[in-house]
């Protein structure tokens, strides 16, 4: 199954641990309003590092929303890197974290893709859900 469709995003740093201060990581907070086959919010943090040319970010985001109609919640689990010079080399894998699926999301298993140009972000959601 497919969802589709675009999602506003506010990304806000906010203070690392002393751990994550010492090691030169950097958190943010995640706050999204999803549209189109996916319909709700997201809330959640990252953690970001950049040596050199070289950028990373982990985090995880829970989903308050419906997907094609079904209500319920879910954990994307994000992981990324990418070279500053050459924005091919970019990696994104962004999945549903095993397990957290509620409502009628229960056992939602999948994998998001995001494509960001001018006009935003939009995204593709592949995803499966149990049969009832």
């Amino acid at each position: 199954m497919h969802a589709a469709g675009t999602f506003q995003v506010s990304v806000k740093p906010t203070e690392a641990s002393e751990i994550g201060k010492a090691a030169g990581l950097g958190r943010m907070t995640i706050d999204k309003v999803w549209s189109g086959g996916i319909e709700g919010t997201s809330k959640g943090e990252m953690t970001t590092t950049a040596v050199g040319t070289t950028m990373a970010y982990v985090a995880l985001e829970t989903m308050t929303v419906k997907v094609n109609g079904k209500s319920g919640t879910f954990v994307f689990s994000h992981k990324a890197t990418m070279d500053s010079t050459d924005p091919k080399t970019g990696v994104m894998d962004i999945s549903v974290l095993p397990n957290t699926g509620t409502g009628e999301l229960k056992g939602i298993e999948g994998s998001l893709q995001i494509t960001m140009d001018k006009s935003g972000h939009s995204y593709d959601f592949t995803y499966t859900l149990p049969a009832e």
